[in-house]
Formats: C-alpha cells, structure tokens, sequence
C-alpha cells in the first residue's frame, strides 16, 4: 500500500516535450495570464472592506505581507516550472518529487480552489455590472421569481471563449488586463489632484497588530491567481524559461498595483468611511469627482473579467493533466482537435463554477478558496525541500530558476501558509474534508486502479507503444 501511494510520476527528455495542446503562450502572455487572474476583486472590492473593518490605513501593510507570502510560494512554483514543464501546475510537481497520494490530494484541492475563484468573481462580476445598468437584472430577477442577481452567466461566456482556443484567450486576456492596468493609474494619478484634509482619529493601526494580522490573511485571497501560471507548462513557449519569469513578474506588477490602490484609498478617505462593495468609485464620489467613477467602475469590469479568465483558465488543464494520468475518468482527458482545448473538462469545470455561483454566499466561497490553496502552496513547498535533500548540487545546474535560500524560503512559506490556515473558521474546515473524503472515494475506487504509473497498465502501455 505504501508503495502505492508513493509511486513517481515518471517524466524523461522524451515524455517533457510531448503535447496534444498548441504552444502559443510567450513570457508577456503568461505574465498578463497572472496579473490578470491576481488583480481583479482584491483591488476593486477587498480593498475597502479590509481597510474599513480589519485593519485601518496599515491595510498597505497587510498587503505588503501577504504579497511577500506570495512571492515566497511564487519561488517554489518558479522552479518546478522550470523543472517539469507540463500541464498540472503543483499536481504534477508533486507527482514527480513526492507521489501518487499527495498528488491527488494537491490537484484535488487545486480544482477546488480554481473553482471556488471562479464562483466568487463571477458573484462580483454580476454584482458590479448590474450596478453599472442601474441594477435592471437585479429588479427584474425580484420581479419574477423573487431572486437575487443570478451569478452563473460570466462562466457560460468565459468556457466558451476558453474552449475556442488558447491564443484567442490570451488576445482577450491582453486587452482587459492593459485596460485595468490603465484605470488604476488613472485612480491613482487622479488622487494626486485632490485636496486631502486630515480627520478622524485612531492612527495608523486602530484595530492593533491582531487586525493586522487578520487583515493579512483576507488579503492573502488577493494574490491568489499567479499559479495559473504553472499549469500553462503545455502551452507556453520555451516554458523552462518562460514561466519563472511570467511568474515574477506578475506578482511583482501586482505587489505595486495593490499598494498603490490600498493607500490611495486610504489617503481620499477616512478608513471608516470607505465603501465595502465599491470603494474606489464611492470614493470619488465622495470627493466631488463623481465623473471619475464611471472610467473607474468600467475597470472593474475589466478586472473581474481577467480574473474570471484566470480563475477558469487553469482548471481544466489541471483536470486534463490528472485524467491523462489515470486518476480521474479517461474521458475528462479528451483534446479538441481543430481548438486543442480539453473541450469536456473547460465545460465541466465552466458548469460546476456556475452551480456554486447560485447557490454559495460569497464568504463563504473566499474561505474555501483560500484553504484549498494554502494547503497546495504548502505540499509543494514541502516538495521542493525533498527535492533540495535528495538531489546533488551539480542536478541543478541546469535549470534556468532555483528557489534561494534553501530551506529558509521553503520552511518559512510553509510556516505562513499553515498559520494563515488554521486562523480559517471551523465551518471552513468542515467543507474542506467533506471534498477531500469525496476526492478520496474517487482516488480508492478508480485512480489507484487506473492510474498511469499502475506497474499493469504500465506494461500495457509499453507493449502498445512497442506495436
């Protein structure tokens, strides 16, 4: 049994190369992927709502910590891109270096995850563009059938777009990230003009070191998107070199971006005052320049859309790569051949995405987000210390990207990642294992059996390939 569960996913010079998906993806497009999937609600939503009820103006510094606690996981992600450049992100980086069990349980919490992100930004993305109309679907929905804003629509358009084709995702992918980009600097240039009086009492930290802290783990959910990055290993060009750098990158524009809109806000406006569901245009309001929430509330459009893109993007290619491997069903595994998309699974995924939009509080969905990733961020930084104790220094040399300071880096990304998942309600806990006992039955029952490394199947494998 031990064995079982601890067999390596075997991956040659042969086997790192072979793809049924079109590699189109250059350094600029995986970094816009990333950006595009980390900067959207944080910037527009989580901003104000932390600042006015967790930390007060030091939400810059909760920011900062949680981009710091990002860029550590970012790190661990770079080198086994560089390392195993295929579809799977930290499922198959897992596979590689610790086993089959872990593995699944890393890829099962990762579909969560992406799922979870989707659910929650396409709740955002309806609330934000029913706003923009005047709330019209919101009043014709309680008309009708006395219900709230239905928020499964955006994932119908984004799996299709998505299914249509890898390089016409990225052009669309491109442009909305270029025009978010474009209204942030315009909120943040616009500020500069505005006559700031100080009031208001309880400095910098009103709500103490402990909402701090608190505030950094909510923020957390705002850099969560980079690692779509990674499991673009099949589509990306040059990936060795390429996912490192679109890594860094976008986590670099992304750090910057959330510092500059968390103290433009806080400078326009006491934290007390903030808005919770539209901070940035509420306080241009507020300010006298209620002309500048239109370009502003136009963003975030853009933004939510790029960070659906990103949140839908990478979970059937994780779905793709655990099917491929034996332990998920053979069909979910299917390639489009004139797209060459995984069709089934980006409409699978698309589906589930939009089942939890309708029937999940957005809360709700943000903790499970957040637990389904720490615990893969976790798992694969403890991947990359086994990895480190097992292989000999002049293994590494050639590889374009290694994480530094190994163990420090490593050991101290697990150490957050772990405080920041038990600071998580009970309820939060409570989910989490009723997924993982559901992807254990699936893994018992088909994927042990079924699996690509299973030494029978194996052999039936060579002996067809030998014909």
């Amino acid at each position: 049994i031990g064995r079982t569960l601890s067999r390596l996913k075997t991956v040659d010079e042969e086997t790192m190369g072979e793809s049924k998906l079109a590699r189109v993806l250059t350094v600029f497009d995986l970094t816009a992927l990333g950006v595009g999937a980390t900067l959207g609600a944080g910037v527009y939503i989580l901003t104000g709502s932390v600042a006015k009820d967790t930390t007060g103006p030091s939400v810059v510094i909760s920011f900062l910590i949680a981009a710091l606690t990002s860029i550590l996981s970012g790190l661990c992600y770079a080198e086994f891109g560089a390392r195993v450049p295929k579809a799977g992100s930290g499922y198959v980086y897992s596979y590689v270096t610790v086993g089959e069990c872990c593995a699944f349980v890393i890829g099962w919490n990762l579909i969560l995850s992406y799922v979870i992100g989707a659910a929650s930004v396409a709740r955002a993305w309806t609330g934000n563009f029913d706003a923009l109309i005047g709330n019209k679907i919101k009043t014709h929905m309680l008309s009708c059938c006395s219900m709230d804003v239905p928020g499964n629509y955006p994932t119908i358009f984004i799996s299709a777009l998505i299914a249509f084709g890898v390089k016409e995702f990225a052009l669309v992918n491109k442009v909305f990230t270029v025009l978010n980009i474009g209204v942030i600097l315009f909120g943040m240039v616009t500020q500069t003009t505005i006559d700031m009086t100080p009031y208001g009492t309880g400095g910098f930290m009103p709500f103490g070191f402990g909402g701090l802290i608190s505030g950094t783990a909510t923020c957390f959910y705002a850099f969560v998107g980079f690692d779509c990055i990674a499991t673009t290993g099949e589509e990306a060009i040059n990936p060795q070199k390429s996912i490192p750098l679109g890594i860094v990158l976008s986590l670099a524009v992304c750090c910057i971006a959330y510092l500059a809109i968390s103290a433009t806000l806080t400078l326009m406006r006491p934290y007390f005052l903030l808005d919770t569901l539209a901070p940035l245009p509420v306080a241009f309001e507020e300010v006298g320049m209620s002309w500048a929430s239109y370009p502003v509330a136009v963003g975030a459009i853009c933004a939510l859309s790029t960070s659906l893109l990103g949140a839908m993007f990478p979970m059937p290619r994780i779905i793709y790569a655990m099917a491929i491997d034996g332990l998920l069903f053979e069909f979910l595994a299917n390639v489009h051949k004139k797209t060459k998309t995984p069709l089934v699974a980006t409409f699978l995924s698309g589906t589930l995405a939009g089942i939890m939009a309708v029937f999940f509080d957005l809360k709700e969905l943000v903790d499970l987000m957040s637990i389904g990733t720490l615990a893969a961020y976790t798992l694969v930084a403890t991947s990359v210390l086994l990895l480190r104790c097992i292989l000999s220094h002049t293994s590494l040399k050639h590889l374009l990207f290694q994480v530094p300071l190994v163990p420090t880096v490593p050991a101290l990304n697990m150490f957050v990642n772990i405080y920041l998942m038990v600071s998580l309600p009970p309820s939060t806990w409570y989910k989490m294992l009723i997924w993982l006992v559901m992807g254990g039955m699936i893994y018992v029952f088909y994927g042990i059996r079924n699996s690509a490394e299973n030494p029978n199947n194996k052999a039936r494998a060579e002996e067809k390939k030998a014909r």
